[in-house]
């Protein structure tokens, strides 16, 4: 049997989740489930909050506009939230919202946009980048939605990295070697991955990032990659090299 009902349609609802339990939908979601997907009375949705686990629900009509969900029994039990953290530099709208959705995709569990000497996007609107983290969640199976955090400087950015973890730090300078057997090579641990703007890390950016004890400087190959196809490039190497792709 699959590990996931992928027949049921699946939401993000932040309420209490347990056997009973009636789950009000706002009216953009009633929307989506009744004139959408076209959803009769007790038909199936699962839904999760991050916190306690994921339910099968059934659709409880009210009007032609308006319904809500009866909470029958859990599907899976909650996991708790992935160690892999990704900071990137911020990029331009669209861009950004596909980094943001590949990356819950590929596992992150803590996004942390950076501002570097070279970031060219304005201030980020993190309820947006919430949104988009959410929507992965909801049609990838996840079930610990990402931390979404604040924009800060490089530099206080590293230091909040909790000591256990390793930076793995992708450069467009750095020498091109296996980057599985450098990630191999490195001292155990969980992963901070960081990807930097369009136009690369300044000097005395690099010189910081190198000053660190625990980092894995990693060349992503012989081709200038844009920042979101680096971002999907660098977490499906640590999810190989150090990751839950590990058999």
């Amino acid at each position: 049997m699959a590990a996931y009902d992928f027949d049921a349609p699946r939401l993000f609802l932040d309420a209490p989740l347990a056997k009973g339990n009636r789950l009000g939908l706002d009216r953009a979601q009633a929307n989506y489930l009744l004139n959408v997907l076209r959803l009769g009375p007790g038909a199936d949705v699962l839904v999760f909050n991050g916190r306690d686990g994921e339910w099968r629900t059934q659709v409880q009509p009210e009007g032609r506009k308006a319904a809500s969900l009866l909470a029958l029994e859990e599907t899976r039990p909650q996991t708790p939230p992935s160690e892999l953290l990704y900071l990137f530099a911020p990029l331009k709208h669209a861009r950004l919202d596909y980094m943001a959705q590949k990356a819950v995709e590929m596992g992150a569990g803590s996004l942390r946009p950076v501002l570097t000497r070279r970031t060219q996007a304005g201030r980020i609107n993190l309820d947006r980048l919430r949104a988009n983290a959410i929507e992965a969640a909801e049609q990838c199976g996840i079930l610990a939605i990402p931390e979404i955090a604040a924009e800060e400087k490089l530099e206080p950015a590293l230091a909040a990295i909790p000591a256990s973890h390793l930076l793995v730090f992708c450069d467009e300078d750095a020498p091109i070697a296996d980057p599985l057997a450098a990630l191999a090579a490195a001292p155990p641990g969980p992963c901070a991955v960081l990807i930097g703007p369009e136009g690369g890390f300044d000097p005395a950016e690099r010189d910081l990032l190198l000053s660190r004890e625990r980092i894995v400087r990693l060349s992503l190959g012989p081709r200038i990659l844009r920042a979101d196809t680096a971002a999907v490039a660098a977490l499906a190497v640590v999810q190989a090299a150090r990751g839950d792709w590990r058999g």
